[in-house]
Parts: structure tokens; sequence; C-alpha cells
């Protein structure tokens, strides 16, 4: 006589479909993004990005006189992939009781896991960006995204569609700046895509990703150290996950020192989504303006796999083989805006 085990009543293929259909619409930074899946089924997992440099202009010849030319000169950066997963464990009697759905909401909670992991990957890499607009002279306002936006010398004759990163902190003081436009002023088509507003030709994104800075490395001066996670915290001493969440350098590590920023200022992220580049001239960046800001690179999509504890529980883990990777540091501004007014 066959039986119904309680293993049987899980298909990870099919769990595993459900999960990836849930992450795009998880991951705030997913529209900006482009996903790479040159590497899937390819062996490595390691991808190089070349970018050439500018010959030069072109210049005036004499008649008769040889054209002048120029070896193509080259850089590279590479991407490399790496795992990230999470996993929930479901007891017998959780199945047996036959209250909601255990396993529908194991695979929701992996998406959300794997999405929030993706989702600071993708701020952490715009962090990064080489080019900053200092604006904790003040809060986030029109007058400093409009500062902001000037980083960019954009010689486009038409305004580029951008995205600012806002942290739901500072709505508020957006909502009380008279040139902000909110959603409830756009057509009921356009307040779906995720957008709370525009301000200064931006679209304004909230997401709890963006990181209010305290800390900045210093250790010279600095009077906090990082310690390792089996040190207890105090008042000098803390864990390297305790920084980051108020920091973005990411070349932190346990021994170093930090202090505390002069003034306290969001990270925010203002991105050319435009297919143009801002300098209508890949020579200004060696990178061609089709290239986005931000990439994902996959090696592997979710992958759903199960195991028995005999007579206990079922574990369900997900996984995924991927990276996020800044590719187009001319479509990034970062700008530092004050957390408070400092009146």
């Amino acid at each position: 006589m066959a039986q119904t085990k309680i293993g049987d009543l899980i298909n990870p293929q099919v769990m595993g479909d459900m999960v990836s259909a849930k992450l795009p619409k998880k991951i705030k930074f997913a529209p900006i993004a482009r996903v790479d899946d040159t590497l899937v089924g390819q062996p490595g997992n390691t991808i190089t990005l070349p970018k050439y440099g500018y010959i030069g202009d072109a210049v005036d010849l004499v008649e008769g006189a040889p054209i002048p030319t120029d070896k193509l000169s080259t850089t590279s950066t590479t991407a490399t992939v790496k795992k990230t997963g999470k996993g929930a464990e479901i007891t017998d009697e959780a199945v047996l009781s036959g209250y909601g759905d255990p396993f529908g909401e194991a695979a929701s909670q992996i998406a959300k896991s794997i999405a929030a992991k993706v989702d600071n990957d993708c701020y952490d890499e715009l962090t990064k960006a080489t080019q900053a607009y200092d604006g904790t002279a003040g809060q986030i306002s029109y007058a400093g995204v409009v500062g902001a936006n000037a980083v960019f010398g954009d010689e486009s004759d038409s305004t580029l569609a951008k995205v600012i990163f806002i942290n739901p902190a500072q709505e508020q003081t957006l909502l009380l700046d008279s040139n902000f436009t909110s959603n409830d002023k756009y057509p009921a088509s356009v307040i779906m895509n995720g957008y709370v507003g525009r301000i200064a030709g931006a679209e304004v994104v909230k997401s709890k990703k963006v990181k209010l800075v305290k800390y900045v490395k210093d250790n010279s001066t600095g009077t906090i150290t990082i310690v390792s996670d089996d040190t207890e915290e105090e008042a000098t001493k803390k864990h390297l996950s305790t920084i980051m969440a108020n920091a973005i350098d990411f070349t932190l590590a346990v021994g170093d020192k930090v202090s505390a920023v002069a003034t306290e200022y969001y990270a925010n992220p203002v991105v050319i989504v435009d297919p143009r580049d801002a300098n209508e001239d890949a020579g200004a960046d060696y990178v061609a303006e089709e290239i986005p800001a931000l990439s994902i690179f996959l090696k592997r999509n979710v992958l759903i796999e199960t195991a028995r504890k005999i007579g206990v529980s079922t574990e369900v883990v997900g996984t995924e083989h991927y990276v996020a990777k800044l590719t187009n540091d001319s479509k990034v501004v970062l700008a530092k805006f004050a957390a408070t007014s400092g009146e």
C-alpha cells in the first residue's frame, strides 16, 4: 500500500519557480539593474568587463600627410559570483495541523530573504560611485538634488531619466518642499510603478536600504575599534556588522578604528536610468552609453533543496549564485544630505 509522506508534499522545483517569480517584485533596485546571465551554464565564476580608452579627437590634416594613428588602450574590472542562501525548518506538527500553508510560507520567506540580500548588495555597489555631491550643509531639497544632477555634467539636449533613492525618514522633508511633486499628482497609471514622486527631474523611490552614515574610517584618531564577533560590544568596541549598518566604506575590517562623522547624513544614490550617456561621449568615461549603472550577473538562479530530519521536521533551503556590480560610474552620483536641519 502506497504511503504519502511529508516529504512528498514538497516539490522543490515548483517551489524554486515560486521563489524566482517573487524575487523581481521584492527587489527595489531590479528596475535599474541589467540582469546578465552570461555565466549560466559556462565554466568559471568570474566575468571580465573591459573598458576601452578614447583615442582622442580627430585632427586637421595637411594634404598628402599620413593620418596619425593611436593604439587602443584598455582597462578592465572583474565581477566574481558568490553564493547566498537561506533556509527554513518546518516541523511535522506544523504540516499536520492543517493551519495555513507552511511550505508556501517557507517559499515566501526564502524569497524575501534572498531578495533582501540582493537589494543590500545593489545599494552597496551604488554607494561605491566615484562621483559624489556633498549636500551635508542641509537636508534633502530641490536645490540639493539640482546640485547632485549638475555633477553628471549632462550634455544631452533633452533631460535624461533619473531615479533618486531616499530613506523613508527623508520623505517628510521632501513632502514639505514646494518643488516636490507627489505621486497623487500623477496619472493613475503611473502611481503603481513604485515611485513616490518627483523632484528636480528625478523620480523618488523609498528604500530602508538607504543608509544613515554615522561612522568613517579613522585609524589615526578614531575612538571606536572594530572587534571580532566573539568580543562583547561596548562604547569603544563594536562589531563590524554594527559599524557597517551606518557606514559605506567597504575597506573596513576587524582591527580598524572609526570616528563619528561631523554631520550624520543619508547616502542617496542618484542614478541615470536612461540608455543614453550623460556625457554623450564614451571617451569621457570609457564606457559605452548603453551600459547601465548597475548589473546583476547570474551564475545560477534560485535552487530549492529539502532534507528530512526523520520523525521531526523538514528543512527547506534556497540558494542563488550571483553578484551585483557597479558597471557604469558615469551614471551614478552619490548625494549626501544631512539627517537633520541642524537648527
